[in-house]
């Protein structure tokens, strides 16, 4: 039993994800020169890594956190989303994400707590500090397994010829040297509760293997990536270069203890997301957890072949001339989306509001009006069942409940750009086009036109099902089409 059960306190979904089926001071740099990089974020200056790591950063970005700090205990800034007691109303959290287009970058790393299933929405202020901890110890026990397995992967290999990369790796291990401090003064009282947790911990990891030459592989490719995600982005400036080093120990723990997805390329932007928003090393781990739970899927073949097949039928109910031009034998139909779907349009939008996107489309909010309109249909079976008056009818699907809000986003981009489709022949033009659209995007604009085509579509469909039952039923005022119109009202 966990602590926090034995406590009386809640179960959080992340402490489940671990288990599988087999069994010195601040450093920084002070009056040297800067090298200065032009990228898609704009110009980012950082300080030259040949520098000698001697003086105080002062206000540039810093290395993340092992552990947060504790979440304030005021409530979210979300009015009516949080009680008294610190208890989330998790459909008012996803229902005012979605309606408002995010939330504010200062609330954005306690909001994705919640969002993405780290802490249960039904904890209070007063348990989660004890969760806090027993995630921190697990996660530190899980890092602690594979480093041993495997000594000679616990710093990353550099040839020494990319100078950021040789500062990043310095950075880091100054790091790791306040960690270790800290440990040093904890108290007598916390080393006692925490080494009780060890202890938990060590029991429930005790039994679980590697398939070696599978996580080996695992950390040869991610290696090769990290040093590959966006170094323009200011998290990843001055001392913060050593931020790659903690996104990398992050993707090589996941990667050991979930073996059916490993490690595939474009997990590191994902993960970089959150480390970015939650600024700490055990909080990203579980959050990216939590999220590939459900999201897993979209990293194999299979996964991300049927979200392009769905894509490819929602267009042909929007526009079935540009679907027809789009699936011609020149062109592979719309894998040329596969990086939007996989990322979630993370290089299409400004970076800013690339994060905001992400938030919107991880509220699920299509998924609960799905729900709802789920919820009406059964009632109008119900209520149809119960009059005499009514004939059996053959059910009718008014709306693709697949049809997830992505998807919508996707063909709105689509749609906007119609005219320069139409115009491509082959799949090197396809790219080329989408190539061209990176950062070039405005995010308030597509998803208003997003909710439009959403709109239309639902409310074509339903009265496509309503006119078919309205030949077959003397019910013309079924509970569907009246509570369908209050969910758009």
């Amino acid at each position: 039993m966990d602590t926090l059960q034995e406590n009386g306190l809640q179960h959080s979904p992340a402490l489940d994800i671990p288990g599988r089926e087999s069994t010195a001071k601040e450093l920084g740099v002070h009056g040297t020169p800067l090298i200065k990089t032009k990228g898609k974020h704009g110009t980012t200056k950082r300080s030259s890594p040949v520098n000698n790591v001697t003086a105080v950063f002062g206000n540039q970005q810093k290395v993340s956190l092992v552990n947060a700090p504790a979440l304030p205990k005021t409530p979210l800034e979300l009015p009516g989303v949080m009680d008294a007691e610190g208890r989330v109303d998790e459909s008012r959290l996803r229902m005012h994400i979605f309606k408002n287009g995010g939330v504010s970058p200062s609330g954005r790393g306690q909001v994705w707590r919640f969002l993405f299933g780290m802490y249960p929405c039904s904890s209070t202020s007063l348990e989660r500090p004890l969760l806090q901890e027993q995630l921190n110890v697990r996660y530190h026990s899980m890092k602690r397994k594979w480093q041993q397995l495997f000594p000679a992967a616990v710093r990353l290999r550099i040839n020494g010829t990319d100078a950021e990369l040789v500062a990043a790796v310095r950075y880091f291990d100054v790091r790791q040297d306040r960690v270790q401090l800290q440990a040093q003064n904890q108290s007598d009282e916390v080393k006692e509760r925490l080494s009780f947790l060890e202890l938990q911990a060590q029991v429930l990891f005790e039994r679980v293997t590697f398939d070696l030459e599978e996580l080996q592989e695992a950390i040869r490719i991610i290696d090769k990536d990290v040093p590959r995600t966006d170094r323009d982005l200011p998290y990843y400036s001055g001392e913060g270069l050593g931020n790659l080093l903690v996104l990398r120990d992050i993707l090589i723990t996941y990667a050991a203890f979930h073996p059916e997805v490993s490690y595939a390329q474009g997990m590191n932007d994902l993960c970089s997301r959150f480390l970015e928003v939650l600024d700490s090393e055990v909080d990203t781990y579980w959050s990216f957890s939590c999220y590939m739970e459900k999201f897993s899927k979209d990293f194999r073949a299979d996964g991300l072949h049927r979200k392009i097949e769905l894509e490819a039928a929602l267009l042909k109910e929007l526009d079935p001339q540009l679907h027809t031009h789009l699936i011609t034998d020149s062109m592979e139909s719309f894998t040329f989306c596969h990086r939007w779907l996989l990322l979630g349009f993370q290089r299409e939008f400004e970076h800013c509001d690339a994060l905001r996107l992400f938030e919107i489309l991880s509220c699920d909010h299509l998924e609960l009006i799905s729900q709802q309109v789920d919820r009406a249909r059964y009632q109008e079976r119900i209520a149809r069942r119960q009059s005499i008056e009514d004939k059996p009818v053959s059910e009718a699907q008014a709306v693709n409940t697949e049809f997830t809000f992505e998807l919508f986003i996707c063909a709105t981009i689509l749609l906007d750009n119609r005219d320069a489709l139409l115009r491509c022949r082959n799949d090197v033009q396809l790219i080329q086009f989408t190539n061209s659209l990176q950062g070039t995007l405005d995010l308030n604009l597509t998803l208003k036109k997003a909710e439009e085509h959403f709109y239309n579509y639902c409310k074509r469909s339903a009265w496509d099902y309503m006119n078919g039952r309205c030949r077959t039923s003397k019910n013309k005022e079924g509970h569907f089409l009246f509570q369908l119109r209050s969910f758009f009202s």
